[in-house]
């Protein structure tokens, strides 16, 4: 018994006429009562009355029937199943992210995706870029959203692109003596202490800024460290220090901090894709395709 002898049963069930049931299954009728002859001599019972002028189901044929619409059904249920599955649309996605990230890109293209791909679970966990890594190199996150470039010998096992560039900003308490100037001298920063995430957090962001410092000619004086940028603005508001962020982090509009454009223009930071290198999966592959890349590198 094979599925197009179930298709091909359940076609005369409905027509109760060989020649409209093989036109039907798309075959010539020869071909199509043999496989009913077949398929009758290999379960040992009639399943259709035959006359010259009739064709009818038998009590076992109509046992037969029910039972291959049903089969049928499953066949058709199991093939949808995978190909959803195969396109992407349904099963689950873990995705890291920077805090920052929800400042700039993520929420539109969260919206898209979820509007495109309703059947798909996110799982969203917000974790540093350093912890995003270990977790897609350990297979518990199957998208990062993080803050390049990604420091060390764990960057071979990932592919980046860049999906956003930002200019770096200087926040700064409300009455900092240059809270008025429209942009920021770096250089005149250099007697201020400063408030920044841990390098072992995100080396390679911590590095940008620390190369930008020198370039200007002094060294940071970090007094505090903290891991969120939301925390890291509370900090400076309550004159801990300042802080050089990336500009979208001025959107969190506080009335005790002020952000500022730097002067000379610096560097682009740029908000990174990350997945495993050998990672074919559609749903990674779909959520990709949300963003518009500002540039890429494999990383």
């Amino acid at each position: 018994m094979n599925l197009q002898q179930l298709r091909y049963a359940v076609a005369l069930a409905d027509e109760l006429h060989f020649g409209r049931a093989a036109r039907r299954a798309g075959v010539q009728q020869p071909p199509f009562s043999q496989q009913i002859r077949r398929l009758e001599n290999e379960l040992g019972v009639t399943l259709f009355e035959r006359t010259t002028r009739h064709v009818r189901l038998t009590p076992a044929g109509e046992a037969f029937v029910i039972e291959a619409r049903r089969a049928l059904t499953h066949l058709e249920a199991a093939a949808q199943a995978a190909g959803r599955v195969g396109r992407g649309e349904t099963g689950r996605l873990m995705i890291g992210f920077v805090g920052s990230a929800v400042n700039q890109a993520l929420p539109p293209v969260l919206r898209r995706y979820r509007s495109r791909y309703p059947g798909v679970d996110l799982e969203l966990r917000e974790l540093t870029t350093a912890q995003q890594v270990e977790e897609l190199i350990q297979g518990r996150l199957d998208i990062g959203v993080l803050r390049a470039p990604i420091a060390g010998p764990r960057q071979t096992a990932l592919t980046t692109i860049t999906v956003a560039r930002e200019r770096f900003v200087v926040a700064l308490p409300i009455r900092h003596p240059l809270s008025a100037r429209e942009h920021v001298p770096l250089p005149a920063l250099a007697a201020d202490a400063f408030v920044l995430p841990p390098r072992s957090l995100g080396p390679g962001f911590h590095d940008q800024i620390t190369r930008m410092a020198r370039a200007a000619g002094f060294e940071l004086r970090v007094v505090q460290e903290a891991v969120q940028m939301q925390t890291i603005v509370g900090l400076v508001a309550a004159g801990i220090g300042v802080s050089i962020v990336p500009e979208s982090v001025g959107r969190l509009h506080r009335d005790d901090v002020v952000f500022r454009p730097l002067t000379p223009l610096t560097r682009a930071v740029t908000l990174d894709l990350a997945w495993r290198r050998d990672d074919a999966s559609p749903l990674v592959r779909n959520f990709r395709e949300m963003f518009a890349p500002a540039g890429s590198q494999a990383g």
